[in-house]
């Protein structure tokens, strides 16, 4: 007997409206946080208003008070949570089935797209498979790897069965990558679709280069800039980036290494590295600003399932080293718009940051071709590829996966 039904369910009588369709976005985290699914998503959300969709945004209440914001066909709904441990600035969504289930029974939507696994995020899967909703997901983190990086390997497996319990009960799985959707293909994920992630190339643009920010850091306009920006955490493999910038700094004694982000780590970096600039957390143009001012950007990690990242530092003609993973397997051309490690071999991407600390005529080249590469890879597109695999969830052309509430776990 379930504790839910306290309206009767309602259902429309006409099929949404292909043209203008009410999307409920739930999502655990949502700017002014900052993170890459954070801000990734609201592109997503202001492509799909632009495409005169109503959008439902449900997420936690981030400061206390915050009021929901409204503007006709865009609303939010907050939720209950709690700070995230090790990242108070970062919210964690509390279950509310109850609540959506309320919430969709008079407002019903015509989709839901859940962006994160987390408690919310499996409110939301319960609430709208009781009401017999279509649902789609993204998968953004990988959760599951980072459990070694932990210390807590026995909890891979799972996180992992959670997670394809999870996204196997909607009708779609976005994923950023070929790469990612086959790995997870093997591991008995269905339903996926791969959709590449935008970015802002009029917001991350070479022209913010900043001689004064240069200086601050204590680099002239010969100097060689090293910049990395993410989160100060375990998975993000910041051992390799100070070992290769220690390597880059005996080809090039005077190139300066920015560290742009906060994060767990951030304390016992400053100690170990004193040489090198923390910027601390940025955002807009200010972030844009930090890219630009740089002249290589080292990205060692390894877990990514795409890192936005990637793409903002091309688009801001950077040149970028990156492992041969994710976002840079997808856009980067060793040589060409960047340069590619082999996946998890330290000693290559060492290699590769040695040589661009010595070519500096390389390192400008491959700038250039960052930028011009981010160039075909703006929100626009992205924005209709989404919209398809909507219009598609509704459709149900794909198999019903989904299942009736109560054959879901607990």
């Amino acid at each position: 007997m379930t504790d839910v039904p306290l309206l009767p369910i309602v259902v429309d009588e006409f099929p949404p409206d292909r043209r203008s369709m009410r999307i409920a976005v739930v999502t655990e985290t949502y700017p002014p946080e900052v993170n890459g699914v954070a801000l990734s998503l609201a592109r997503v959300v202001e492509g799909l208003r632009a495409r005169q969709h109503a959008v439902q945004l449900v997420r936690p209440r981030q400061p206390a008070g915050e009021v929901p914001g409204s503007d006709g066909r865009f609303d939010e709904v907050l939720t209950r949570g709690l700070p995230i441990p090790n990242y108070p600035h970062l919210t964690m969504g509390l279950p509310c089935k109850r609540a959506l289930v309320r919430l969709w029974q008079l407002h019903r939507p015509d989709v839901v797209h859940i962006a994160t696994e987390g408690p919310l995020g499996w409110s939301a899967l319960k609430a709208a498979s009781y009401l017999r909703l279509p649902v789609c997901s993204d998968f953004r983190t990988n959760f599951h790897a980072y459990s070694r990086l932990y210390g807590v390997g026995w909890l891979n497996k799972p996180i992992l069965a959670y997670l394809r319990r999870f996204h196997n009960a909607t009708r779609h799985t976005m994923v950023p990558t070929e790469a990612l959707r086959q790995e997870l293909s093997v591991l008995g994920f269905r339903n996926l679709s791969v959709l590449a992630r935008g970015v802002d190339t009029a917001l991350f643009h070479p022209s913010r280069r900043s001689t004064a920010l240069r200086a601050r850091w204590g680099a002239g306009d010969d100097t060689t800039v090293v910049v990395c920006v993410g989160r100060l955490a375990v998975e993000k493999n910041l051992g390799l980036l100070f070992t290769a910038f220690d390597a880059m700094r005996v080809a090039d004694p005077s190139a300066r290494l920015v560290l742009v982000g906060d994060g767990p780590l951030r304390g016992e970096l400053e100690r170990r590295h004193p040489q090198a600039v923390f910027a601390g957390m940025r955002s807009g143009e200010d972030l844009a600003a930090h890219y630009a001012s740089g002249d290589v950007f080292l990205f060692p990690s390894t877990t990514e399932t795409y890192g936005n990242v990637t793409p903002e530092a091309m688009a801001s003609g950077l040149a970028v080293l990156a492992y041969d993973h994710a976002a840079a397997a997808q856009l980067i051309k060793s040589w060409e718009s960047g340069l590619l490690a082999r996946l998890g071999d330290a000693t290559d991407f060492t290699r590769l940051a040695v040589r661009l600390a010595a070519d500096r005529p390389l390192a400008r080249r491959l700038g250039l071709g960052a930028r011009e590469c981010a160039c075909r890879h703006g929100w626009d597109g992205i924005a209709g590829q989404i919209e398809s695999v909507l219009v598609s969830t509704i459709d149900g052309s794909a198999e019903r996966p989904y299942l009736p509430a109560r054959h879901l776990p607990a």
